[in-house]
């Protein structure tokens, strides 16, 4: 089975594209090998949809950065082509966090490849990672949260579930995949319980507080004039006014509408809640292990950022209050600079 190599080459953003040539019909093609990664990471891996999705849109993204003019084989990426399409995506003033997670895509779609013996050694693997400077977390403090969570009208079908929706994702610390994933069967209000699937349909049980299940029983008693489908233990817990289930995207306008009627940081987003709950237990004596489990974290890594938000917060308390600190503004502004979503 012979393979030509690229014999010609394109110029996008000032960097060389390899133009592929024509090649035998034998082995598989790279929109192929995508399709069936896709289904690889859906069947055998358990992935969730939003986790193809980003997988999905990460590889069209390079199959479209190699142009259409033919479908290249999988054995014709090599580790120029994706060096040159890093350069590409880095001159496009992509962040280094996008660049690397799109590196670590492609490097799991090849790894994917060796395994099926599709290609013999995986292209992506000598790369290095863009370096990334740390970013905390962005936080609301306790006084912001009260504010946000009195945000929504105390009354009406739309107030009532925005107010519950706010004050579980807060009081459980659920992704906002979670949140609206949660059906009735899944709220156990009377034991204050709720079954979560979160990463890699993981599940895990979430104590629910006594503000989020008030919230919750208020909005339940209302949504009864709302019909939904399907009915019964499989039902949406949070409906639009047609009955539908929610969408992430719907809880990040409701969120940015109470913001702007609170004046309160527009970077907030609903993962900044999830954020703010996990650096709140933190702050109040939790230990590191628990917090880890309430957010359904597989790797302990993953929570110790919340042990440098902390960190961070409790600098920036001593530097403003304690008279012999002697740290400088400008210290303190790329303290805060550090701070994203």
């Amino acid at each position: 089975m012979k393979t030509q190599c690229p014999t010609s080459h394109r110029e996008i953003n000032g960097t060389q594209i390899p133009h592929f040539m024509a090649v035998s019909k034998e082995g598989i093609t790279l929109s192929r090998a995508i399709a069936r990664f896709l289904r690889y990471l859906e069947a055998e891996r358990n992935a969730s949809a939003f986790t193809i999705k980003s997988y999905r849109e990460d590889l069209s993204h390079f199959r479209h950065y190699l142009g259409n003019e033919r479908d290249p084989r999988p054995e014709e990426i090599t580790t120029p082509v994706l060096r040159g399409y890093l350069v590409a995506l880095h001159r496009s003033g992509y962040s280094s966090a996008t660049i690397a997670r799109r590196l670590a895509t492609l490097r799991s779609l090849f790894r994917f490849g060796q395994r099926e013996g599709w290609i013999e050694g995986n292209p992506a693997k000598p790369l290095r990672n863009p370096r990334r400077g740390r970013r905390l977390p962005h936080v609301l403090t306790s006084q912001e949260i009260e504010q946000l969570l009195k945000a929504p009208p105390a009354e009406g079908f739309q107030g009532l579930r925005d107010r519950a929706i706010l004050e579980t994702i807060y009081s459980a610390g659920l992704r906002v995949s979670e949140v609206v994933s949660l059906c009735d069967g899944d709220l156990d209000l009377k034991a204050g319980i709720a079954r979560v699937r979160g990463k890699g349909k993981r599940e895990r049980l979430a104590p629910l507080g006594s503000y989020a299940i008030r919230a919750l029983r208020r909005y339940l008693a209302v949504r009864k004039l709302h019909p939904r489908e399907p009915q019964g233990d499989e039902a949406p817990v949070f409906v639009n006014r047609f009955g539908r289930r929610l969408t992430t995207r719907s809880v990040a306008r409701l969120l940015e509408k109470y913001l702007r009627q609170t004046g309160l940081d527009a970077r907030t987003t609903p993962h900044s809640l999830r954020h703010s709950f996990a650096t709140h237990l933190l702050e109040h004596g939790a230990d590191i292990r628990s917090v880890q489990e309430l957010l359904g974290h597989k790797s302990l890594i993953t929570t110790q950022i919340y042990t440098h938000v902390n960190a961070a917060r409790l600098k920036e308390v001593y530097d403003r209050a304690h008279p012999r600190a002697k740290s400088s503004s400008s210290s303190r502004e790329r303290t805060f600079h550090t701070e994203s979503d």
